[in-house]
Parts: structure tokens; sequence; C-alpha cells
């Protein structure tokens, strides 16, 4: 990466994460936690989680084919298990840390334009995947609205999924000289959002 590159990314980055929204980053519940507008609301709730479910979709529309399917649902399945560990209540511990080391990871994907074998590259969004799924399942209720509560989460996460991939279809439409560069900004948005959220964590 030229020098004259780095500077032009690193502004972008800024530029990116100053559009982003100052949300809390929390994962606890608030009040009534059963049911779908609970579940559908608390991926979005937080700028980590935010960060981390755009990243998967973007990092997939930059590796292209395969990936763009293979690389959320991955991150969807592990979701899905590591939510019914914390509904059983099976301790994980590092919750926090590995919620803000996947956006680190998956922005420094990003920003350095991997491309990597897609089972390591579904391998890696998977164990993240773990962490975020977790904090959504811990506040899972014991009632039948905890499958209402299950279901609103996972369609925030498709939807997040598919902003990033949407963005990622944008820039290979609209910038077809330049699509790396982009991609490279969008990364380092992310790593940016990561500071931000670990300094006020």
């Amino acid at each position: 990466m030229k020098k004259n590159q780095f500077w032009q990314y690193l502004v972008g980055a800024i530029a990116m994460t100053l559009l982003m929204p100052s949300l809390a980053s929390a994962h606890t519940g608030v009040g009534d936690t059963g049911g779908y507008w609970h579940g559908l609301m608390h991926p979005i709730g937080g700028l980590d989680h935010i960060l981390a479910m755009v990243a998967v979709g973007l990092w997939a529309a930059q590796m292209g084919g395969k990936a763009v399917w293979a690389i959320p649902a991955a991150f969807m399945v592990a979701m899905v298990g590591s939510s019914l560990i914390a509904y059983f209540g099976v301790p994980l511990p590092g919750v926090e840390q590995g919620i803000i080391a996947s956006d680190f990871i998956l922005g420094l994907l990003l920003l350095f334009a991997a491309r990597l074998p897609l089972a390591v590259s579904a391998g890696i969004v998977g164990i993240l995947a773990i962490f975020h799924g977790y904090a959504h399942g811990a506040e899972m209720p014991e009632t039948v609205s905890g499958l209402a509560y299950g279901g609103g989460f996972l369609i925030s996460t498709a939807l997040l999924h598919l902003a990033g991939i949407g963005i990622g279809f944008a820039i290979d439409r609209y910038q077809p000289k330049f699509p790396e560069r982009w991609f490279r900004i969008g990364g380092g948005a992310v790593v940016l959002g990561a500071v931000y959220v670990l300094i006020n964590r």
C-alpha cells in the first residue's frame, strides 16, 4: 500500500465512521426482554453488533462467488447454536471481549482485502458469531415468547448482513475501477468504530 493511498483510506474511514449512528453498546436487557420486537431490536441496539454483522456482508461481497451466501450463512448458523448454549445456561467466558475482537478482525480482513479459502473464511466468521449469538441468547426468556425473540434477532441479523452485501454490490457497480479502495475504506471504518466502542466501554 502506497503512502498516499494509506492517507486516502484513513480519511475515508474516518468520514464513514463519523456518519455512523452513536449507538450505545449494551447487552443487558432493559424492561421486558420477551417477544419478537425486542429480539429484532437487540442486534441494532449496539454499535459493536452492527459493525460485525455489516462487515460480514461486506466481506462476503468483497470475496464474491459462493462466499456471498456461505459466509453470512456460517455466521447465522453459529449464532443460533451459541444462543442456545446461552439459553441453557452454559457459561462462555470473554463474551464482551470476543464481540469487540470480532469487529477488529472483520475490519482488518476488509482493510487488507483478505481472500482466504471459503472454508477458512466461513470458519472464522462462525467462531466470531459465537460471541454475538451468546450475547443475544443470554437475554432469551424462558417462555414461549423466547421463540419470537429468537426469530426477531435472526431477522435483524440477516438484514444487517444484506445491508453489507448491498453496499458491496453498490461498490462493484458504481466504482468498478477502484472497488478494493472502497472495501478497504469500509474495513477501516469498522476498525475505527471498534476503537470508538472500546473507548466508550
